[in-house]
């Protein structure tokens, strides 16, 4: 390769190996998620790949087996709008694979602007449910599980929308009022950024190695839009700018792929950093750091949420001290 052809920025190429670690990760099946389960075998991981039916589980094995014949995969099932279905999976993942046996946690499934208002079997809001509430429950599950030496990682993917949101917590589930983007949306993947911040004061106060980091992948064209409920989510001015920025400002699930790949694998990651594309006003381009939305930063607002989802839940998470 000349030097003229080089790429300007950190790829998939630069993943260092992965033998002998093995990763959860959520959403595996399809966009960002297939393609970082993809680079993360191609590497040597052993990737355990839940999704909400094992078809799609299975699917996915399948593809990537195709791509990286011997590849170490798991399926499973993993629905995580049911807080039943986080526990069952859990409790079932503990079995077969017990003790300390995860390398890196990437929570990356989620739902995006599910047009009007649906409640999950828990009464709660689907897109708080699916992108925050579940895998907060499933990291607090898991917890035990990660190895407490230098190298584990919990990866939370957010969305470059949580700048524009609010956590209400007087409008968490969205029963005063339902907007799917940039209210629900917008207020569930700042959840997910507040989460990651607040879980790498904890680890660091109990002072655990763990890493918490957080990324987004841009404008990346997969079906995020359509995976849930909602096939036309947002409204007539969303999908007009979606259309008219679509040419120009995206890139496709393997480059949107870059940040959570950066987040789970790179060298450099800082505990509590945030990565996203570097052009565009990070829509596009190689993973760098950003800056995490505000509110995130705020050590009240952290400590608030994560009490207020511990009642959600129903389940306690506590980062007991190391050592």
């Amino acid at each position: 390769m000349t030097e003229k052809s080089k790429p300007r920025g950190w790829t998939a190429d630069l993943i260092p190996s992965q033998e002998g670690r093995r990763v959860m990760i959520t959403g595996g099946n399809s966009g960002i998620g297939y393609e970082t389960a993809l680079e993360l075998a191609r590497r040597g991981a052993e990737v355990v790949l839940p999704a909400r039916t094992p078809a799609k589980a299975n699917g996915a094995l399948e593809r990537i087996r195709r791509e990286v014949p011997g590849a170490k995969l798991h399926g499973g099932t993993l629905d995580l709008a049911s807080l039943g279905s986080v526990r069952a999976y859990a409790a079932e993942f503990a079995v077969r694979f017990p003790g300390a046996s995860i390398d890196v946690l990437i929570n990356n499934a989620g739902v995006m602007a599910v047009p009007t208002r649906e409640l999950t079997v828990d009464g709660y809001e689907r897109q708080f449910a699916t992108n925050y509430l579940g895998p907060f429950l499933l990291t607090a599950l898991l917890y035990g599980q990660i190895k407490q030496k230098a190298g584990s990682r919990i990866v939370i993917v957010s969305s470059s929308a949580s700048k524009m949101g609010k956590i209400e917590f007087d409008n968490l589930q969205g029963e005063r009022r339902y907007i799917p983007m940039w209210g629900a949306y917008a207020q569930s993947k700042l959840a997910d950024s507040v989460f990651a911040v607040e879980l790498q004061r904890r680890l660091a106060a109990a002072g655990s190695k763990v890493i918490a980091a957080a990324a987004h992948p841009g404008y990346a064209v997969t079906n995020l839009q359509t995976s849930g409920p909602g096939e036309s989510g947002g409204g007539l001015v969303q999908r007009l700018a979606m259309v008219l920025l679509k040419p120009i400002a995206s890139q496709d699930a393997a480059h949107g792929a870059l940040p959570t790949l950066f987040a789970a694998a790179a060298p450099g990651v800082v505990p509590g950093g945030y990565y996203g594309p570097d052009r565009m006003m990070e829509l596009k381009g190689y993973p760098v750091p950003v800056a995490v939305a505000k509110a995130a930063r705020d050590a009240a607002m952290g400590e608030r949420l994560w009490s207020e989802t511990e009642k959600l839940v129903g389940t306690r998470f506590e980062i007991g001290r190391v050592g």
